[in-house]
């Protein structure tokens, strides 16, 4: 049995390429740093902060952009005697509604061993908590809420927060809103009195492109990678690949560590374009294994219908062949199907997560309608439902007609 042994002849800090790695500066969001700049000013100049909300795929820059600001403005403001800013950052993922957001804003201002239940009070009792404590806090007060789009229409909390200095139930304390959402639309869900409140500005972080990608790339792999260690056109072909699929710098520094992982467990001196596209199978595996978690057994249907009409060559494919695809897959399991709107939402979530794509089709008077494909290879996502369906007949099935398909 072999046994461990320390392995540096790929990487110098490997840690540079992970998500915790804070760089000495943000690169390829010099527009949106400035206005973001703007939208902080308020706190400087000493007066109440705006609500501000990020909007943008993951993996653009929301957070890392967010963080160093923010770590700049504490440091800036402290020469004010008139200024007294704290931030609290929390993630919403795991919490869906304003009720859990306040209590895990509330525990994260009080001292270990004083925190309040996470259930068990009238959702009121824990506001006014949660007033409380940012009095107690005082002065200048930004709440970040990471992943805002979590708590869905359970909204309370946007509402009620931008309101309590004007309403009376702030009195020490002026609070600002930080949100952050991959999903665009987020705004446009809220109840229209919390959009009239928030007075949000929003700041739009687009995609990155294949050269602002590389450059990312460069000045982490001069940290992250031995030299000469990589060979010409690896750097440039992860860019590329995140590029075309999602825009996502984290995509691209992903790919550029798996594949240095890859090279460096076969004791290669170099990370090839071979090692990138090992890289990339690995990755789209992965995203679409992680994006079925989020989905029910009704969810892991309609994603094998768009599999079922892909392994035909039908795709792109319109929803209502989609659905009679999904009504018999469900009446071969012995499954109780849903309406048809139901299999639409679940084809709307299999588009967030980046494994279906949807194309828009116009037809004049009569309205438009979507086709759905599949956004990842075929062979991922078979395997991926091999993983949580007990169909083996029926994947089989769609196995032999892909592989008839492509013989013709």
């Amino acid at each position: 049995m072999r046994r461990f042994e320390r392995k540096q002849n790929i990487f110098t800090n490997k840690d540079a390429l992970g998500e915790s790695y804070k760089p000495e500066r943000i690169q390829e969001r010099d527009d949106e740093i400035s206005e973001y700049m703007d939208a902080l000013q308020p706190v400087v100049d000493g007066w109440e902060p705006n609500n501000v909300f990020l909007y943008g795929n993951t993996g653009v820059g929301k957070t890392a952009v967010t963080e160093f600001l923010l770590e700049m403005l504490l440091e800036d403001v402290s020469q004010y005697d008139d200024v007294d800013l704290s931030v609290i950052s929390i993630n919403c993922k795991t919490l869906n509604s304003s009720y859990q957001v306040a209590v895990e804003l509330v525990n994260e201002l009080r001292p270990p061993g004083a925190e309040i239940s996470s259930t068990g009070y009238p959702q009121q009792t824990v506001f006014k908590k949660l007033f409380q404590e940012l009095d107690d806090v005082g002065g200048t007060i930004l709440i970040v809420l990471d992943e805002v789009d979590s708590i869905g229409e359970r909204d309370e909390l946007l509402y009620e927060l931008p309101r309590a200095r004007s309403n009376g139930k702030l009195e020490a304390a002026k609070v600002g809103l930080v949100g952050i959402s991959n999903d665009f639309k987020f705004h446009d869900q809220l109840d229209p009195r919390v959009q009239d409140t928030l007075c949000e500005r929003e700041l739009h972080f687009p995609p990155y492109q294949a050269p602002e990608l590389q450059n990312i790339l460069e000045s982490r792999a001069d940290v992250a990678i031995a030299e000469g260690a990589c060979e010409e056109g690896v750097l440039n072909l992860c860019a590329a690949l995140a590029a075309r699929d999602s825009g996502s710098a984290r995509q691209a520094l992903d790919l550029l560590r798996l594949a240095g992982e890859h090279a460096e467990n076969n004791d290669d001196s170099q990370i090839t374009l071979d090692h990138v596209d090992i890289a990339r199978q690995k990755l789209e595996q992965e995203r679409v294994v992680e994006g079925m978690r989020e989905l029910t057994e009704n969810g892991h249907f309609a994603l094998l219908a768009v599999v079922s009409k892909a392994a035909h060559d039908e795709t792109p494919c319109r929803m209502r062949d989609l659905y009679q695809e999904y009504l018999r897959l469900c009446n071969s399991a012995g499954i109780d199907p849903l309406a048809q709107r139901s299999v639409h939402n679940h084809l709307s979530d299999l588009r967030m997560l980046g494994i279906l794509s949807a194309e828009e089709n116009r037809t004049g008077s009569r309205g438009n309608y979507y086709s759905y494909a599949l956004d990842v290879p075929f062979s991922s996502a078979m395997e991926a439902l091999s993983d949580v369906l007990a169909l083996d007949s029926v994947l089989e099935e769609i196995r032999r007609t892909a592989q008839q398909a492509e013989a013709v």
